[in-house]
């Protein structure tokens, strides 16, 4: 290999040589000696001309590699260009996020801290420096017990260990301002995992609530079986058969129940609404909308789902949620009907279990006169194939009363696909998570590929979750999903403004 590479770099020299040597013996005989027959020159000639056409063709094929390597040099550099702009632009974009978000983290009401695996705390808000009535260096990178009292450490002491093993913890305690004062806290410590999946740390996140009224009215028979709920988990409390993960005390869990019963009862929530737009603007499609929740809080705040549908989910009462929510939904579409729209709700998985709610959902649309097709029941995946049997049944049920049926978080997981079998459903929510980075990673754009036209075989229309950018959107588009949810598509409103 060597001798071919020295070979063709002496190649064009040879040839210069040669033609010069040709030529010169030419102009030689044929200006002083002319002793060459006719033969010679003819041959010379020859070689000549042979030798000047390689050289022209040597020429013509470097002038070539010139041009091609010029192109590539010039496509390097756009190249290079663009990656120092978009470098300029991630390192301006992190730094302005870095902005907004310890902007927010030092303005939201809530007290958040991280800590790592050994109890040292890395980072702290506003809210919870003030909590302990000290200043930053008074907190960084210090033990969690040298500066917190033993009532604040207490509830973290008891489960710590469940933490470092990666698992989430949601609890409501009181805890005691410096000055004395008793606030109802919901509590959250999440794990932060690393890439090989062990913990290296966890986030406290302490949201202050109201204190609650002990007193809580009841006026009717629909009141009066909340009230029996309530006296349900009292008595499973007395008897020491509340979750043994919940380390709350029992006044405190009394508290949360109560309070949940109140906002039931007083119907206490705030409906809101996110659009789902079709991605195939040419087809008439009626308008989606999924239901969101949020319950009234003190001074005319408004509670997020993930502060207390966590306690609605323990203390078993989501079914009574899930009642009023279709009960409240139906009445809405009795009023001023859509009769183009239809509205998705969500269902528990304790409330999968409940073999009458199919049936109260009957009674509440034939008693409002409502179509059974405006109303399309959302069930996780997750619960479907924890409880495939009573999923099956509700499933089937919904579906004979004339209303729509859901799939969420469907990830393409063999659990997953066996569902499909099983359940009759109109709609499969593809994982926001495999949305999320159908531009980035090749295996989530094949999954959600491969989602979408297992949907389409069996009849089933796709929606893709969390679609952020107009990108995501586009892709979605050409894959050939059906519709769309997400920010990117359309905000959160409160369901009065519908």
């Amino acid at each position: 290999m060597h001798k071919t590479s020295l070979f063709n770099v002496i190649k064009p020299y040879l040839t210069i040589c040669t033609a010069l040597i040709l030529a010169i013996t030419l102009l030689m005989d044929t200006f002083f000696f002319n002793v060459l027959a006719f033969h010679w020159l003819a041959t010379l000639w020859f070689f000549l001309i042979f030798t000047l056409i390689t050289m022209t063709i040597q020429v013509a094929r470097t002038e070539k590699d010139i041009r091609s390597y010029s192109n590539q040099l010039l496509i390097g550099k756009e190249r290079l260009t663009n990656e120092i702009k978009h470098r300029l632009w991630a390192e301006k974009t992190a730094s302005e996020s870095k902005t907004k978000s310890l902007f927010i983290d030092e303005n939201i009401p809530v007290m958040l801290a991280y800590f790592n695996a050994d109890l040292r705390c890395r980072y702290h808000n506003r809210i919870f420096r003030r909590w302990f009535g000290l200043n930053p260096s008074q907190i960084d990178g210090r033990l969690l017990t040298e500066f917190s009292g033993e009532e604040f450490f207490a509830d973290i002491k008891n489960c710590i260990e469940e933490i470092l093993a990666g698992k989430t913890i949601h609890n409501e305690r009181i805890l005691r301002s410096i000055k004395g004062f008793p606030y109802i806290f919901t509590e959250q410590y999440v794990p932060h995992l690393d890439n090989k999946g062990k913990t290296i740390g966890f986030y406290t996140v302490h949201t202050p609530r109201m204190q609650e009224k002990n007193h809580i009215p009841l006026k009717n028979k629909a009141e009066n079986s909340i009230k029996t709920e309530l006296h349900k988990i009292n008595e499973a409390l007395m008897k020491g058969n509340a979750n043994p993960q919940n380390k709350t005390s029992k006044p405190e869990i009394t508290t949360t129940a109560s309070r949940i019963v109140q906002a039931i009862e007083r119907g206490e929530f705030n409906l809101y609404y996110q659009q789902i737009n079709s991605i195939k603007p040419t087809i008439a499609s009626p308008l989606h909308y999924e239901i969101l929740i949020r319950m009234n809080e003190e001074e005319n705040n408004l509670m997020p789902p993930d502060s207390f549908l966590p306690f609605v989910d323990q203390f078993k009462m989501m079914p009574q949620l899930d009642r009023w929510i279709v009960s409240h939904i139906i009445d809405w579409l009795s009023v001023q009907p859509r009769i183009q729209s239809i509205f998705c709700l969500n269902v528990a998985k304790d409330t999968l279990n409940d073999h009458t709610f199919p049936s109260f959902t009957q009674n509440q649309l034939q008693k409002m006169n409502v179509a059974a097709s405006n109303l399309c029941f959302e069930i996780e995946a997750l619960d479907a194939e924890t409880n495939t049997s009573n999923a099956i049944v509700f499933s089937r049920k919904i579906s004979e009363l004339g209303c729509l049926l859901s799939l969420c978080s469907f990830d393409h997981n063999p659990s997953s696909i066996e569902l499909l079998d099983k359940m009759k459903v109109d709609y499969l929510k593809i994982d926001g998570s495999l949305i999320c980075n159908i531009l980035r990673d090749e295996e989530d754009l094949k999954k959600v590929i491969s989602i979408n036209q297992l949907a389409h075989k069996a009849g089933i229309k796709t929606i893709a979750e969390l679609v952020e950018t107009d990108d995501i959107l586009a892709k979605l588009q050409e894959i050939g999903v059906d519709y769309a949810q997400g920010f990117g598509i359309a905000k959160t409103h409160p369901f009065r403004d519908l």
